[in-house]
């Protein structure tokens, strides 16, 4: 006998698990007249069915005309809050036993729960039918018995299991759970250290919410509540977000006088903000620093204190370090903020701890085994000739002159320097004869297959790698730091500038075919641009362009192309349609070498006062570059010694700050320097992107930056 129950049991755990996999729904459009009601009869399926499968109605009320359900055909709601979850520790308690209760005359859910020493949903669980109908008198119910819990079983009831959304950040989630950020990673300690990145999906322990547990709760957490005609206990708690339990054991006067009732003052937890879904999408978030108060957080973050305390009520209990308070984002005006995080600014300099001791690895084609250094002659001219020596040599001298600053300020610094010879194999001797342990960054190598190379090496060990020019991948690379902006990001904000400054200016595109996206681009922000038409990819059909100008309006032309022969005509053509009739500015979205082409006439570039976006900007006369002229006998800086002093100074500046890359580039925002900035976002953790460029302009033959902070 005992072997057939075991097999009809086997037989009914297969029926039951093909139903599961077999379930189907339909979707139904509400019609007039129709109610949640007549809609779970005509389907055979319980209203609250149809409230679980469908989150976003709340009650009978909200199933209005053209609402859109959808209904489970087998009677199963579309939810998983009802079964038990794996990854949940209350649900992977299992009864030991039952026992059978019958309902007596005005026996309660409240009262059978608290008698039997298990919660609501456990009851219902096992006597299903209390899903669809209320308690009465003579129901025959299986109460379950489950075993007594372990002191850590018991710790883990205290916890949940959280998927991140879109949008969110540790900020955000910190602050939708009342904890610090470094809380939540205390209780994650899975999470990336060098990156804030969360991915999607991604999941969290986290302590439960109050008001799932209504042990250790404040006074001034809670408010009265006048319970209003037609009320409900489960609507009740669905509007605070508490099982009706709780509310129950919050109001013991429910029970006394037989349910609730209309015109009873209850005590119920503050209800939670619901002005929209706590993400970086709604809000941006300040993380309180030690020894802060209320009057400099509102001077700071440039609110009042009524609006902190009503996106933050937790306020009311004092504030306190670490604590992560939201904020509406149209405050993000006038504030640093980085993935929406606000920023303290930090003055790097005056920051510094001489306790830390940066340890840095350079690894540069300086290509010593193709120079004769006993022909000077010969060296001069490669140096002059090869762009990739030019480049080390320059970046490296300038790189030089920021070691001798940071030492000044009292730091010191362990570097090493290794020449990459521009070979793969010669980098991947390098990697394997020598120990990186302890390094704190690695500056170069410039190519994109070496980069490669040692990004995926350091980042067994922790070690951020900065590419110091430009640099494509098709690896993701978490450590990596690309310090040059990519071009997408430069022409958006030359756009974006255009089309702020933009009232009927006749625009036209000059676009090669290569450069198709910068056509899309501008043509998305100005649909009305004209086009103009290119011959054999190389030059302009001069006729029909000339006609394409306007002398009523003022003239933008967009110049997109790589080669410098078609830019020296355009522009030529262009300074001789300037009249006191027609005027003609140029700009281009990619500024590439073909601009600074001998065959162009900067002439003609000032009169077209020629803009364009850019990494870098002109060097001026500052500290930089009085030290470089003093270390180098009178020698001027060129553009890659003025970028090795700015990349080599942002890098030890934060590392004398806080040891760690990594982690001071979450807190640090815009750096910047003699003729380069530095703003590390770090995206879906495939690497650390600077976002800050510069627009540049030619004006009475000179290049100036475009100061936006003067529009």
């Amino acid at each position: 006998m005992k072997k057939i129950i075991t097999s009809l049991g086997f037989l009914a755990f297969l029926l039951a698990s093909f139903q599961v996999s077999a379930q189907k729904y339909a979707t139904h459009a509400v019609k007039e007249g129709e109610t949640l009601q007549s809609i779970s009869q005509q389907y055979r399926v319980t209203p609250y069915t149809i409230l679980q499968s469908n989150k976003e109605i709340k009650t009978a009320e909200d199933v209005k005309v053209n609402t859109i359900l959808i209904i489970p055909l087998d009677g199963s709601a579309v939810t998983t809050e009802t079964q038990p979850q794996e990854n949940d520790p209350k649900e992977q308690i299992r009864p030991i036993s039952f026992s059978r209760h019958r309902v007596r005359k005005r026996e309660t859910l409240f009262g059978l729960t608290q008698r039997y020493d298990i919660t609501e949903e456990q009851l219902k669980k096992y006597n299903r039918q209390l899903y669809a109908e209320p308690l009465k008198k003579g129901m025959v119910l299986q109460i379950p018995k489950f075993p007594e819990l372990t002191e850590e079983e018991e710790r883990a009831l205290d916890f949940e299991t959280y998927l991140v959304q879109p949008k969110e950040t540790r900020w955000s989630i910190a602050h939708k759970y009342g904890i610090t950020v470094d809380s939540l990673v205390t209780l994650n300690p899975d999470l990336d250290k060098g990156s804030s990145h969360l991915a999607i999906g991604q999941e969290l322990k986290l302590p439960r919410p109050k008001g799932d547990s209504l042990e250790d709760q404040q006074v001034d957490l809670f408010t009265s509540f006048t319970v209003p005609a037609k009320q409900t206990l489960y609507s009740l708690g669905r509007e605070y977000g508490i099982p009706s339990d709780s509310i129950v054991k919050l109001n013991p006067e429910i029970m006394k006088q037989g349910g609730l009732k209309e015109g009873m003052v209850l005590r119920l937890p503050k209800k939670r903000d619901t002005s929209g879904d706590v993400n970086t999408e709604n809000f941006i978030f300040y993380e309180v620093k030690p020894k802060q108060n209320i009057f400099r957080l509102t001077q700071n973050l440039n609110v009042t204190r009524q609006e902190l305390f009503d996106l933050n009520p937790e306020l009311e209990n004092g504030l306190k370090a670490g604590m992560v308070l939201k904020l509406a984002k149209a405050k993000s005006e006038g504030l640093e903020v980085k993935n929406a995080l606000v920023l303290d600014k930090i003055n790097l300099v005056d920051s510094i701890d001489v306790q830390n001791r940066p340890k840095l690895v350079f690894m540069l084609p300086f290509r010593l085994d193709r120079i004769n250094f006993n022909d000077s002659k010969k060296t001069s001219n490669q140096i002059k000739t090869r762009r990739d020596l030019a480049l080390s040599l320059g970046f490296y001298s300038g790189a030089m002159v920021a070691l001798d600053s940071i030492k000044k300020m009292g730091v010191s610094v362990d570097v090493k320097t290794y020449d990459t010879e521009l070979n793969q194999a010669k980098v991947k001797e390098i990697l394997f004869r020598e120990n990186l342990l302890g390094v704190n960054a690695i500056i170069g190598p410039v190519t994109a297959s070496a980069l490669d190379e040692v990004a995926v090496q350091a980042a067994g060990k922790d070690i951020p790698v900065i590419a110091p020019v430009a640099s494509e991948s098709q690896l993701s690379h978490g450590n990596v730091f690309y310090s040059v902006p990519k071009e997408d990001v430069l022409r958006e904000k030359m756009l974006s500038y255009l089309k702020k400054i933009h009232t009927d200016e006749n625009v036209v595109i000059i676009a090669d075919s290569t450069h198709q996206v910068a056509h899309d681009s501008i043509l998305s922000k100005f649909p009305a641009a004209e086009i103009a038409k290119i011959i054999d990819n190389k030059s302009l059909h001069l006729d029909r362009f000339l006609i394409q100008l306007s002398e009523e309006k003022e003239n933008w032309v967009f110049v997109e192309t790589d080669q410098p022969n078609m830019v020296s005509s355009v522009s030529s053509i262009l300074n001789s349609a300037i009249t006191e009739e027609m005027s003609v500015r140029m700009f281009t979205t990619n500024y590439s070498s073909a601009f600074e082409s001998d065959a162009i006439s900067s002439t003609h570039l000032s009169n077209l006062r020629f803009a364009y976006p850019s990494f870098y900007r002109q060097a001026g006369s500052d500290a930089f570059t009085k030290a470089y002229e003093k270390k180098y006998r009178g020698l001027k800086p060129d553009r890659y010694a003025v970028r090795g002093f700015d990349l080599t100074f942002d890098v030890l500046l934060k590392l004398a700050h806080k040891n760690n890359l990594f982690q001071t580039s979450q807190i640090v925002g815009l750096t910047e320097y003699t003729g380069n900035s530095f703003n590390y976002f770090n995206e879906m953790a495939s690497g650390y992107y600077n976002k800050a460029s510069y627009l540049m302009e030619y004006d009475s033959l000179r290049i100036k930056e475009i100061k936006l902070d003067d529009l």
